[in-house]
């Protein structure tokens, strides 16, 4: 299994901390947002990892650089121009093709350790060419929403909408095998967004797994706190 781990936005709803740090930095009880996720990928026997990057970039390369190096292979894909959630997906294919993929927006934090995402894609129905991370959201207009049916299957799709029919949402944790690299490659245009290019198309092929560990958006100044006092209190 490998994994990508998008971690190149400017995270510009948590100015002014962003305006000197990238979002994948900010720190939650001690340790960087990243440095959660990577610790989570080595846990699950990960065996590389690609760190998109674009916005201070040079503070996550010596952040990769500083920490100490474990079984787990890092390496990152700096973006001169964002290329977008899929674009970057993309942009390093050949890397990923017969494994088993992880692709990660990193500016969430779950004390989940995934485990349970891993086996239910090994269960998935055999028509679905990938798994999603669903949790349950207290503001589902800023997210997107799914509903599935009773096999967990995604039937529709709503991207932050006001409004949505639920509060079941994509966490935006996706794993997914060649078939579903051969999928992108072959779409016309070219997807950039896996929420709006990718995902309404596979309406019908997406298993989901639902997370019932916390799971936050760290989109804002106020999510970000709730994270570190569910850390520090924890």
């Amino acid at each position: 299994m490998k994994a990508l781990l998008l971690s190149a936005g400017y995270g510009t709803r948590l100015r002014p901390l962003t305006y000197s740090l990238p979002k994948c930095l900010v720190d939650i009880g001690g340790k960087p947002l990243l440095g959660h996720w990577i610790d989570k990928l080595e846990c699950l026997g990960c065996e590389e990892a690609i760190i998109n990057t674009h916005y201070l970039a040079e503070q996550v390369s010596e952040y990769l650089k500083e920490r100490p190096q474990t079984r787990l292979k890092l390496s990152e894909s700096y973006e001169h121009e964002l290329l977008g959630t899929a674009g970057s997906l993309l942009n390093n294919i050949e890397f990923f093709k017969g494994d088993e993929t992880l692709l990660i927006h990193a500016d969430n934090y779950t004390t989940s350790d995934l485990e349970g995402l891993v086996k239910a894609h090994k269960e998935r129905p055999r028509n679905c060419l990938m798994t999603m991370l669903t949790f349950f959201t207290d503001t589902p207009s800023s997210c997107g929403i799914v509903k599935t049916n009773d096999e967990g299957i995604v039937q529709e799709f709503f991207e932050k909408v006001e409004d949505p029919p639920g509060n079941i949402a994509n966490g935006a944790v996706y794993l997914f095998g060649r078939e579903m690299l051969d999928f992108l490659q072959s779409k016309e245009p070219k997807p950039s967004d896996f929420s709006k290019d990718v995902l309404p198309f596979l309406l019908g092929r997406i298993h989901t797994w639902y997370n019932n560990e916390t799971y936050i958006d760290i989109g804002t100044n106020q999510s970000l706190k709730k994270a570190q006092d569910l850390f520090s209190n924890s």
